[in-house]
């Protein structure tokens, strides 16, 4: 569980927000997936990240789901804000406003599409991080944003008394180690690919997308590292491997894990907003083959997969929303 040095939990879910047929936040199946999440062994949610679709999620509800992960968790886990902005203002509105609703922490997101340099970014980071008392995260995933957080930059901005950690997704690892090694900066593993290798050279746990599917593994991965169990951690990572394949390699981890869920009858809709979609019929064979090869995991019973491309793929068109702000 999280500790003092620790204020985030080691097991963090990158929660999908649940929608209805018709592309409202499914508030019921929201509450019942955080809580399944935590039962399987999540002590940290992140809500209203890349996976939770921030960016078609209006401000209101990057809220209400704070303080509906609030309330379902009653003190088991940690309820991280994700997403932000690429505009700093509104991002300091919005942590300020997640603070106020009960988050624990938030997860800042490099700022995507201005490309600023990276004395912008510094600057983004250390003006939301004075806006708030609560322990920051950094979103490195250059993939998305188009720019990485450099180096020096992190050197920089763990300085700051607020940021205390680094979610990774750009996966070099020579990069992570001499962070880790020069800084007092948690780091947790953005790639579920990549979970077990960032614990074994120093991160300090996980937020994973393939954990809303199933987080159980996940905590024995992270309980056995901390025992210097080596063993027992390569087996739940190899275990885990074609789950992880099937979530993240064919469309995106999104759309994969709302349609495996849906298809395991844990929410009531596979359902995304636009511009994602469900995936095609090739796309869902193609995840639907990569889960034939998924043996046994505590907690998934895969017997139960009843996949649904109708439900995916068809149907109504969701709700287009306005403005986010």
């Amino acid at each position: 569980m999280s500790d003092i040095s620790n204020p985030f939990g080691q097991v963090l879910v990158a929660l999908v927000t649940p929608f209805t047929a018709d592309g409202e936040v499914d508030w019921a199946a929201t509450e019942k997936h955080i809580d399944d999440c935590i039962t399987a062994g999540a002590d940290g949610i992140v809500v209203t990240g890349t996976t939770g679709e921030t960016s078609t999620l209006t401000d209101p509800e990057k809220l209400r789901l704070v303080e509906v992960g609030k309330s379902v968790s009653a003190g088991r886990a940690k309820i991280i804000t994700g997403g932000g902005s690429n505009e700093t203002a509104h991002a300091i509105q919005l942590y300020k406003a997640s603070e106020a609703a009960g988050a624990d922490g938030v997860m800042i997101v490099t700022p995507y599409y201005n490309k600023p340099t990276q004395a912008g970014v510094l600057t983004h980071f250390r003006m939301i991080a004075d806006a708030t008392d609560l322990p920051v995260i950094l979103y490195d995933i250059p993939g998305r944003t188009g720019i990485p957080i450099k180096y020096e930059t992190l050197l920089r901005a763990a300085k700051h008394p607020n940021i205390v950690a680094v979610k990774d997704a750009k996966g070099d690892f020579a990069e992570v180690s001499r962070v880790i090694n020069q800084t007092d900066l948690l780091y947790f593993s953005g790639d579920d690919a990549n979970v077990l290798p960032h614990l074994s050279i120093g991160a300090s746990g996980l937020i994973g997308v393939t954990a809303n599917i199933a987080a159980a593994p996940y905590r024995t991965i992270v309980d056995a590292v901390n025992a210097g169990d080596l063993h027992t951690a390569t087996a739940a990572h190899q275990m885990l491997e074609p789950l992880v394949r099937a979530v993240m390699t064919h469309v995106p981890g999104t759309v994969a894990a709302k349609y495996i869920l849906h298809g395991l009858g844990r929410i009531s809709s596979p359902r995304v907003r636009l511009p994602l979609v469900g995936p095609e019929d090739s796309e869902a064979a193609l995840i639907e083959d990569e889960l034939s090869h998924v043996g046994e995991i505590p907690g998934l019973d895969l017997s139960r997969f009843r996949p649904d491309r109708n439900a995916a793929a068809g149907g109504a068109l969701p709700k287009v929303h306005g403005t986010t702000r």
